[in-house]
């Protein structure tokens, strides 16, 4: 697993329903652009808002329309551990090659240990621990060798904290590459982190400008895959700017891809003031000129 790994939305109906038809056209959409996995049921995919049935069905519809073609990584963390469980035996009989989980903060060591093991005994063979900090620098790095030295399944690490970059480095160095590193919320750091040998990058949306930007970066022309990328930077810098606007974005975004039948958002703070929606109409046409190449 390398590469593009996008974090997909969970669609909606106009009613707030879960849309499984859309949810079957952005599968289908991330494999045809060429992404090397997908990660489901995330803090993009508003997560918090599903109910248990609604996360089986997630589950269920991803797995069977992509039929293994690239790894799928299901989220499973929720507010009850109890139901982490359940999705993992759920993620692993429908037939995802990993789950994703991040830790509470607030817990000891001993306590992290305990629920990892008891996921490891449920999960497929990759488990990723989302290393989620918004305002500060997330699990201490001796915490995460500490847990990859006592998980055997615990492969894979996503960072998404403040000073993200040196962090990847830090824990390549430390391993030696032996625990895989992805970034998601520190796209905008993408040329940096591919600098850093990063294994793997999970941002939301724009997926067959990323992977191009990957390709040509990996095929050795560095500055193209530069340039491509900071075109899509005055995209980033508004959608960016929390993860309530960065889901109403790219929910407006795919709708007019044609993947979406709406934009509905059950997540209360993905909402545009008036200034935003001026700023979106503007970003979302730069977004929609770069991907029409791709039509």
């Amino acid at each position: 697993m390398k590469g593009i790994l996008p974090s997909l939305n969970t669609p909606f109906t106009n009613s707030g329903e879960l849309d499984l038809d859309s949810l079957t056209r952005l599968v289908e959409h991330t494999i045809i652009s060429g992404c090397g996995g997908m990660l489901g049921l995330a803090v993009a995919g508003e997560h918090n808002t599903l109910n248990f049935d609604e996360k089986i069905q997630f589950i269920e519809t991803v797995t069977k329309v992509n039929k293994r073609r690239i790894p799928f990584i299901c989220s499973v963390t929720a507010a009850d551990f109890n139901e982490s469980v359940e999705l993992t035996k759920s993620a692993n009989s429908f037939g995802a090659e990993g789950i994703c989980l991040q830790l509470p903060s607030n817990l000891e060591f001993a306590k992290k240990l305990f629920l990892l093991e008891q996921l490891e005994d449920r999960s497929p063979e990759i488990l990723m621990i989302q290393d989620l900090d918004w305002f500060g620098d997330g699990m201490a790095l001796e915490e995460i060798v500490k847990l990859f030295n006592s998980v055997d399944k615990f492969n894979w690490l996503k960072i998404e904290t403040v000073g993200a970059g040196e962090k990847y480095t830090s824990v390549l160095q430390k391993l030696d590459g032996r625990l895989k590193v992805c970034g998601g919320w520190a796209v905008k750091q993408l040329i940096d982190a591919m600098d850093r040998s990063v294994n793997a990058f999970i941002p939301t949306g724009l997926e067959k400008i990323y992977v191009e930007i990957y390709q040509l970066y990996q095929n050795g022309n560095k500055e193209k895959a530069r340039l491509l990328f900071e075109k899509i930077l005055p995209v980033l810098n508004f959608s960016n700017q929390n993860i309530g606007t960065s889901i109403r974005f790219f929910k407006n975004l795919r709708v007019l891809e044609g993947l979406f039948e709406s934009n509905y958002c059950r997540d209360e703070s993905a909402v545009f003031d008036k200034l935003q929606e001026f700023e979106a109409v503007k970003a979302t046409s730069i977004a929609n000129g770069l991907l029409a190449s791709y039509r």
